[in-house]
């Protein structure tokens, strides 16, 4: 008996999740095909470069024009267009829309040159084969899905730590992209102990103690399960020369060893002592029931643990104690449940008359509970999935869901998880940067107003903001930092633009930015100046150039378009036109301020950002035109 280990000092749980946690068992990355990409967790930030959709495109049938064709039109006085043409889907338009004309378009098609909005058919008739009535006005934009409206290019798409599940597969090949870095999975090699032991399909004796290893199989599988490479190796049995062969063989080609069986207090039970001769052992035995016998430790370059011997104990501190550190290391999100309940956090309208299948994404409040909220970018927006954690169905009876109420989220996966922080706002470089050193972070670029709005309505813990703000909201500061903004060129600046008044004053186009964001805020209020620069009406200003009223989402979509030569100048960033090679005039800096919600300070994602950003200034050293505010 003077030889049995004694299990005198038992580690608390909490010790040894540490203890494991200790142990390096993270894999090198690895790059695999897209095909075999599913499950996988991105180790790369997926930046877009390129637009999708790659073209102003209708989003139903009807009619492309120009919209100013159609101002005051209704259904007692229509617009009359000549009817010069027809756009399919997946051709190239062969014709272009001149004042007074319109062109027959099918949903998807690229919008022709010269429209810049789409009639729906149920609004339009056609007189004979030369003429449309046009039964209604549009503004432009009506109608058209813009390039890059999906996702831009120059916008982070997919940050590392993404789960890689059939919406991002999506996303991913809009982008083009056949190959993707991602974590690599940890191998994890098992070795059966004990005499007594026999693999599945061998004879057994059962007069002789035999039991077959149910172990090395329950195990591979929830290694698996966990994300990594279960690699089974033969059954050692209880003699120490046997036991070190087959631990050390083990260490040797896997990131992980587990063993089961022969961690009892008894004589012949040796692991530990092989475990402390040829490595380093941190603890055996753990303060809980089912499971006490457990060994932690490191084995050469290896890291091992020991699992009982009995199924149920093996499978329960595996469960408890290994899955999480292989889901770590392999990138994989903790399990949860197929559905959450959760509270609406805004008010939903639907009216349609048919069942909806809403995607929703999920963010907790201050107090841990479950707010649900709609995304819905349209049914042609990948990312509308990739934003989303589940759906909530409607029925089609339904036409209203208020604030506040209980509803069900269909997970899309059971490994869907919450992201630890929720923000909505301005699209930022700088800001975008800051995200990828957050593990589970979400952002919706809906601009400054917009992302104002949800801050003000509660349900973002954090939103970003720029330029000129309207309406103040409370809110608590993280962060702020200052961008330079101004007019992008082409390289050279070839048309002598010094300013809005040169687009203004000339013959050049200009691609805009949506109303909610932070520079469109801006330019705006530099047109107010130099409207009563010259005692004019800003408004008149504004239509004076052309350009001004068709708009994009993305501060970095105006650029493209001046690099592809479909515009003379761009609203952007000092940034935006130095990543491009393109020319800047510059006409002034705003502030970004990065603004909490006051009733989730004390949320740890909240926390977390907040300590991201005070290494802001090393993000904003890399940036053109960005400093620290003052």
């Amino acid at each position: 008996m003077s030889d049995r280990k004694q299990f005198r000092d038992l580690t608390e749980p909490a010790k040894a999740h540490e203890a494991i946690a200790s142990l390096d068992i993270e894999p090198e990355t690895e790059t695999v095909p897209l095909a075999e990409a599913r499950g996988r967790t991105l180790a790369e930030r997926v930046d877009a470069d390129l637009d999708v959709p790659g073209f102003d495109r209708a989003s139903m049938d009807g009619y492309a024009v120009r919209a100013s064709d159609t101002f005051g039109a209704d259904e007692a006085d229509p617009a009359t267009l000549d009817l010069t043409g027809t756009v399919h889907a997946g051709s190239e338009p062969d014709v272009a829309v001149d004042a007074g004309e319109a062109v027959e378009i099918s949903t998807g098609a690229v919008l022709p040159d010269g429209a810049d909005a789409v009639v729906m058919v149920e609004r339009t008739d056609e007189i004979g084969t030369e003429t449309v009535e046009i039964r209604t006005s549009v503004a432009p934009g009506d109608n058209v899905m813009p390039a890059g409206a999906d996702i831009a290019a120059g916008q982070r798409a997919l940050g590392p730590g993404t789960e890689l599940t059939p919406r991002e597969i999506g996303l991913l090949s809009a982008l083009g992209r056949d190959e993707i870095e991602v974590r690599g999975k940890p191998t994890v090699g098992i070795v059966s102990t004990g005499d007594e032991l026999v693999r599945p399909g061998e004879s057994l004796n059962s007069d002789a103690g035999q039991i077959y290893d149910v172990n090395s199989y329950t195990i591979a599988a929830g290694v698996e399960e966990a994300g990594g490479e279960a690699a089974l190796y033969p059954h050692a049995g209880d003699d120490m020369n046997a036991m070190e062969d087959a631990l050390t063989t083990a260490a040797e080609e896997c990131d992980l060893v587990l063993s089961s069986g022969s961690t009892s207090a008894s004589a012949v039970d040796v692991i530990y002592r092989v475990i402390e001769e040829r490595g380093d052992l941190l603890l055996h035995g753990v303060s809980v029931k089912p499971g006490k016998p457990m060994l932690v430790g490191r084995l050469a370059d290896s890291a091992y643990v020991g699992l009982p011997g009995y199924p149920v104990s093996a499978l329960t501190i595996f469960r408890t104690f290994v899955a999480p550190a292989i889901r770590r290391a392999a990138g994989v999100p903790e399990p949860r449940t197929a559905t959450v309940d959760g509270t609406l956090a805004a008010e939903e309208r639907y009216s349609e008359g048919r069942t909806r299948l809403m995607p929703v994404g999920l963010v907790e409040n201050e107090a841990g509970e479950t707010l649900v909220y709609p995304v819905d970018k349209g049914s042609g927006a990948t990312t509308s999935l990739v934003e989303a954690d589940g759906v909530v169905e409607v029925d089609a009876d339904t036409e209203y869901l208020a604030a506040g109420e209980d509803v069900t989220v269909t997970l899309f996966s059971p490994n869907v998880r919450t992201p630890s922080v929720l923000a909505f706002g301005e699209d930022d470089p700088a800001f975008s940067r800051l995200l990828d050193r957050l593990g589970s972070s979400r952002f919706l670029p809906v601009g400054s107003r917009e992302g104002l709005r949800r801050l003000r309505d509660g349900l973002p813990d954090a939103a970003v903001v720029a330029g000129p703000i309207r309406r103040e909201v409370e809110s608590v500061e993280l962060g702020a930092w200052e961008r330079e903004w101004g007019l992008i060129v082409p390289e050279g600046n070839p048309d002598g633009v010094e300013g809005f008044g040169t687009l203004v004053d000339g013959d050049l186009r200009l691609v805009n930015l949506d109303t909610a964001t932070g520079l469109r805020a801006s330019a705006d209020a530099e047109l107010e100046r130099l409207a009563a620069a010259r005692d004019a009406d800003a408004a008149d200003l504004q239509s004076a150039i052309d350009g001004y009223g068709f708009t994009l989402k993305a501060h970095e979509s105006p650029a493209r378009r001046v690099l592809a030569g479909k515009a003379d100048a761009g609203l952007g960033l000092r940034a935006t036109a130095e990543k491009l090679g393109l020319g800047f005039v510059p006409v002034d800096s705003q502030t970004v301020r990065v603004r909490a919600n006051p009733e989730r300070v004390e949320k740890q994602g909240v926390q977390d950002l907040e300590a991201v950003l005070s290494g802001v200034d090393g993000v904003l050293a890399a940036l053109p035109g960005f400093e620290p505010a003052e």
